[in-house]
């Protein structure tokens, strides 16, 4: 039997399709199968019995073996390799990264330790060229952008370093965007008809197209969009990649700008005289704009079209550049001055050409009203997205007080209690005669009640975090709303002080409500025992209930010390309290956790209070629970 056995154990161990090393409690190896074998490139004969560090490289020797005995120790499945590097050594002296799943077991009383092996080397590789390529993409001095062709609105979902550089814009700007927002409103050229068919139908096109860069400034770039599939044939993802053509395209206008120069340009194109600055021509859209005749023109120069500078400054500022051959061409913004006196932003392209053997100037006017719009538009939420980090900093320094507040109420309550507590035990190992048990059943009682005290605070903490994260659970059911009120009641009858008298509401016995039972009655329970607490001796609390169709109304009114004005609008803030109670135990959280919970009951709140007066609390809650 013990034979078949072993035949058994054989033919699993070598049908496990990873490599298998077994050692005993000594790290002696007992049994390795062929893929151990032929990963390792030891025989099994001749590595049997020996040492598990044989397979290890020697520098990390001494760190698996302080491995072993803390596993040894726990003696439960583990898994090396996952989070840290782990290595194997080959016969051959090669060291191979590998990924160790370790399964103890026992047998007569002796421990084993079973190691599936996988070798890494492949997977490390992979992960080694990715970092390459993903570096390669980054270093690239292209604009490269990846979108997901899966999501609606192709968004991007990577872009590197350079795409940054050329638009201007930041990383929380691009991410899942669309690659129309560098067309600003720049959206009907003829380059984008043939990339957004190319998109639609899973094809790799080129396109030269106009963009313009988050401070508005007009570039070109040839786009290289190549589609990526699965292995079902799906397109997935597409590549672009962006060449910044702008001086390219520049160089070109240039080149052909006389030959093109008098075409259907919405722009307004000039050519005046290098030495009068007299105006030769001028094309329609020109005319039609700044409001002058041709003839008109002609006795004109660029200067009476500007407010803001004189003949000299003009020359001097701009035309002496272009003359004197230090620039090849100018852009600058200035403003022009229509014949009816109004007035526009606009882009001049400058430069200096010839007419025939006639040195002359000619300048492309852009009218730029809509980019300043856009500019303005930019700016305006620039400073809405300043105002929206000033609140948020505002929030995170209110985050933080309020951390504070709640470490040192924190304190103060367990603090307190948790001394009463100690003083009692203290007090209780000195009370050891039988006479002494009326001062034991005291202290008894004094810790019952410090650790409900601490229970109930543990439970209020615990309270906000599941309603912060929406993991509290609502119980719905029909009942008798007197039920609720007795027990509200019975328990904060216990806390009454001295003379001190709830009065029990009218009319009740025939009020049901479908709701969560057991949250009403925290809730009740908790503006009770405010109103308890924060009344004197001799003075009566009012309980009054009135159901309406679809709510049902709780007036809870005290003759307490009531809260300041200024307190109010802070009273349902997690661990605010009034100034009048900073000296009396709370924690701040019991009204927040009341206010949440009638909110998600669709129910709310309301308090009115006279400083030393009293205070009326009004609860409003639906009679049916909205549910799934």
């Amino acid at each position: 039997m013990i034979k078949q056995d072993q035949e058994i154990f054989n033919i699993l161990l070598e049908a496990v399709s990873e490599a298998v090393i077994i050692v005993d409690d000594k790290q002696h190896i007992m049994e390795i199968n062929s893929v151990a074998e032929r990963m390792f490139g030891h025989n099994k004969t001749e590595i049997k019995g020996k040492s598990i560090e044989v397979l290890i490289p020697a520098k990390f020797r001494k760190a698996h073996s302080k491995n072993v005995e803390g596993f040894m120790e726990e003696y439960q499945h583990s898994k090396m390799g996952k989070t840290t590097d782990v290595y194997g050594l080959k016969k051959d002296g090669n060291v191979i990264p590998i990924e160790v799943e370790l399964n103890p077991y026992s047998i007569y009383n002796k421990i084993y330790v079973m190691a599936l092996v996988k070798d890494i080397s492949k997977q490390k590789e992979s992960e080694f060229n990715f970092m390459l390529r993903t570096k390669a993409l980054d270093s690239a001095n292209n604009g490269i952008v990846i979108t997901d062709a899966l999501k609606p609105d192709n968004p991007i979902i990577y872009h590197n370093a350079a795409f940054e550089r050329l638009t201007g814009y930041t990383k929380a700007e691009i991410l899942n965007k669309n690659c129309r927002f560098l067309q600003s409103d720049d959206r009907d050229q003829k380059e984008l008809a043939k990339i957004r068919k190319a998109i639609k139908n899973g094809e790799g096109c080129l396109a030269t197209l106009r963009n313009y860069k988050k401070d508005g400034t007009l570039f070109y770039n040839n786009l290289y969009i190549t589609p990526i599939t699965n292995r079902r044939g799906v397109v997935t993802h597409f590549i672009g990649v962006q060449n910044d053509v702008t001086e390219r395209i520049r160089a070109e206008e240039e080149k052909n700008h006389l030959a093109t120069i008098f075409n259907e340009s919405l722009n307004e194109i000039y050519v005046f005289d290098a030495k009068t600055l007299k105006f030769i021509n001028a094309n329609r859209g020109a005319i039609k704009n700044i409001g002058y005749s041709m003839d008109e023109l002609k006795g004109m120069t660029p200067v009476d079209l500007k407010s803001d500078m004189d003949d000299e400054t003009f020359r001097k500022k701009y035309l002496n550049k272009l003359l004197k051959k230090r620039e090849e061409q100018l852009d600058f913004e200035t403003t022009c001055v229509r014949k009816d006196g109004t007035s526009y932003p606009v882009m001049v392209h400058l430069q200096l050409s010839l007419l025939k053997d006639r040195e002359v100037f000619v300048a492309i006017i852009v009218d730029i009203t809509d980019q300043k719009n856009y500019t303005t538009k930019l700016e305006k939420k620039v400073e809405e997205r300043t105002l929206q980090l000033q609140k948020a900093l505002s929030r995170e320094i209110e985050l933080n007080e309020l951390k504070t507040k709640f470490l040192s109420l924190v304190s103060h309550e367990f603090k307190t209690p948790l001394s009463g507590i100690s003083t009692s035990i203290m007090l209780l190992e000195k009370y050891k005669l039988t006479e002494e048990q009326t001062k034991r059943d005291k202290h008894i009682n004094i810790v019952k009640d410090k650790l409900s005290y601490l229970n109930a605070i543990l439970n209020d903490f615990l309270s906000i975090e599941r309603l912060e994260t929406g993991t509290y659970k609502y119980t719905f059911s029909g009942f008798k709303l007197s039920k609720v009120i007795d027990e509200v009641v019975y328990n904060s009858n216990m806390l009454l002080k001295e003379r001190q008298r709830i009065n029990y509401p009218n009319n009740i016995d025939d009020i049901s409500l479908y709701q969560d039972e057991r949250i009403l009655e925290l809730i009740l329970s908790n503006i009770l025992q405010n109103a308890i607490k924060y009344s004197s001796k001799n003075s009566e609390i009012d309980i009054k209930i009135t159901q309406y169709e679809n709510n049902t109304v709780f007036k809870i009114e005290d003759q307490g010390i009531g809260i300041p004005k200024k307190d109010i609008e802070n009273i349902f803030t997690r661990y605010y309290r009034a100034e009048n109670v900073l000296n009396m135990p709370g924690t701040g959280i019991g009204l927040n956790i009341v206010k949440t919970h009638l909110e998600n009951l669709g129910g709310q709140i309301k308090i009115d209070s006279v400083e030393n007066q009293g205070t009326l609390v009004t609860l409003q809650i639906p009679n049916n629970a909205k549910h799934d």
